[in-house]
């Protein structure tokens, strides 16, 4: 039975996960490393060599536990830039996609280009220090010594093929949020490359995603793609009438569109390039979800794990007896972003327990999750694939259920990217015709939650109104 290997790679680690034909998980590693980071100046930034490094440990690890797979695939974060030499050699550290430095150059692209002229090319409806046209210009600017020596630009995904097979390639899922590439015509955009002073020839050839592009000793290493999007395949989600919800730390939904979605001024929602042959994704978060039930487990029910909260929360109706939460302790993003929102409890009475608090937080997730899947336009969705820790609280997935009227599905599988991944390998080895025939092979559905009939429409109600209330940047848009 021939086997796959998915390759995470991650911000703050690397997961890697050998799967045989029938998505048999049979082998696990992770490596965890520390970023450097300096406040004053915004830097971000990891040794580049560590990155190989880390991946070149797992694969041997596994190659020797497992035997040798057939094909490996490499999924990693977006944005991490790695400028080398004309021998591949890097000239300074990795610069990681939280890095701050290209503030300023970031806001004169927007001045020169405009935001909406920025999206309708590339995507993206935000110009920030992350993306690496900004980080370019910095470097153009302030490293000249760097800047000039520069004959090879990777992003991380671009660096580690490069690095296991000597082909200086890439795709399209992991540049989409470069701001210069163009996501529908599929090529480099000249005219940011021009403004920012980068000769496309020091760019990696652009190759489909999941598409052989050499070897590893003996494996055959495949494009892969961007961490979100292997996610979402490693959870099963291959087309438009189902959408991937992650809840752990934040919440991230992944949802495939056949086109780019007109530019909204009063959006940050990206759209991606998706692994999929002429699909997209939107991508959309909310920076506060499991660490809002984590802070509230840590400050007033530190005695309580999780399933005991779950416990408490269970014998509360829904609506929590009249209480009402908006979750933003770090500001809100989707669908309507004001950073300056803060999270507020109302309605709070005498009566209302520490179960009340912890299911009052949860609605608020589910809450959002609905107005989200509503922005996008959910008439086309019949399922929801969850992962995450929030998918391991069947109270939880059965509130999302009943809030937004969809069935919420469980995976059996916890390290969905690198079964994403592994996919992504097995079809560029010709294991599998698409994406689609493998991912129904290989990934395993767990456990179904269809609405059960519970009525949460006076809490969804209480919910809108106190956000219309409380930020008045967050007072609902009609879109279509």
């Amino acid at each position: 039975m021939k086997t796959f290997l998915g390759i995470d790679v991650g911000t703050t680690s690397l997961k890697a996960a050998v799967f045989d034909e029938s998505g048999k998980r049979l082998g696990f590693r992770a490596v965890d490393y520390t970023l450097s980071t300096d406040p004053e100046t915004g830097f971000i930034e990891f040794d580049a060599e560590r990155y190989v490094t880390a991946c070149t440990r797992v694969i041997d690890e596994l190659t020797a536990e497992c035997g040798k797979p057939d094909a490996l695939s490499v999924d990693t974060q977006g944005e991490t830039m790695i400028l080398a030499d004309g021998a591949g050699k890097p000239l300074c550290p990795a610069v990681v996609w939280l890095d701050n430095r290209a503030t300023a150059e970031a806001d004169d692209i927007r001045a020169a280009f405009g935001s909406k002229r920025v999206y309708e090319v590339t995507g993206q409806p935000e110009i920030t220090a992350g993306w690496p046209a900004a980080k370019l210009l910095w470097f153009r600017r302030h490293r000249p010594d760097v800047f000039e020596k520069t004959k090879m630009i990777f992003l991380l995904e671009d660096w580690i093929l490069y690095r296991l097979t000597g082909q200086f390639v890439t795709e399209p899922t992991i540049q989409s949020s470069t701001i210069y590439y163009d996501i529908t015509a599929r090529v480099w955009w000249r005219e940011m490359l021009d403004y920012i002073g980068v000769e496309p020839e020091k760019l990696p050839r652009l190759c489909r995603s999941m598409q052989p592009v050499g070897t590893y000793r003996g494996i055959t290493v495949v494009t892969g793609g961007l961490d979100q999007l292997a996610g979402t395949v490693g959870c099963g989600v291959t087309d438009d009438t189902m959408v991937s919800e992650m809840t752990g730390t934040i919440m991230a939904i992944c949802a495939m569109t056949d086109s780019v979605p007109p530019y909204d001024p009063d959006s940050i929602i990206p759209c991606h390039v998706h692994v999929v042959e002429g699909k997209y994704c939107r991508i959309l978060w909310s920076s506060t979800a499991g660490m809002a039930l984590k802070w509230f487990r840590e400050g007033f029910a530190e005695n309580f794990s999780f399933r005991e909260l779950d416990e408490l929360a269970k014998d509360v109706p829904p609506g929590c007896d009249g209480m009402t939460v908006l979750p933003y302790f770090t500001g809100s993003t989707m669908p309507r972003y004001d950073p300056d929102a803060r999270a507020t409890f109302a309605g709070v009475t005498l009566g209302h327990t520490r179960g009340h608090f912890a299911r009052a937080i949860m609605e608020a997730i589910a809450y959002l999750l609905c107005e989200d899947l509503a922005y996008i336009g959910d008439g086309n969705i019949r399922e929801i694939r969850v992962t995450g820790g929030g998918a391991s609280s069947p109270l939880w997935v059965q509130m999302k259920a009943d809030v937004t009227g969809k069935t919420l599905q469980t995976v059996s599988e916890s390290e969905t990217a690198c079964l994403g991944t592994a996919i992504f390998a097995a079809v560029g080895a010709g294991a599998f015709a698409d994406v689609t025939k493998a991912a129904e092979k290989l990934v395993k559905p767990k456990r179904a939650f269809a609405p059960s009939g519970a009525d949460y429409g006076a809490g969804y109600a209480r919910f809108r109104a106190l956000d219309e209330t409380m930020n008045a940047k967050g007072k609902e848009q009609e879109h279509v």
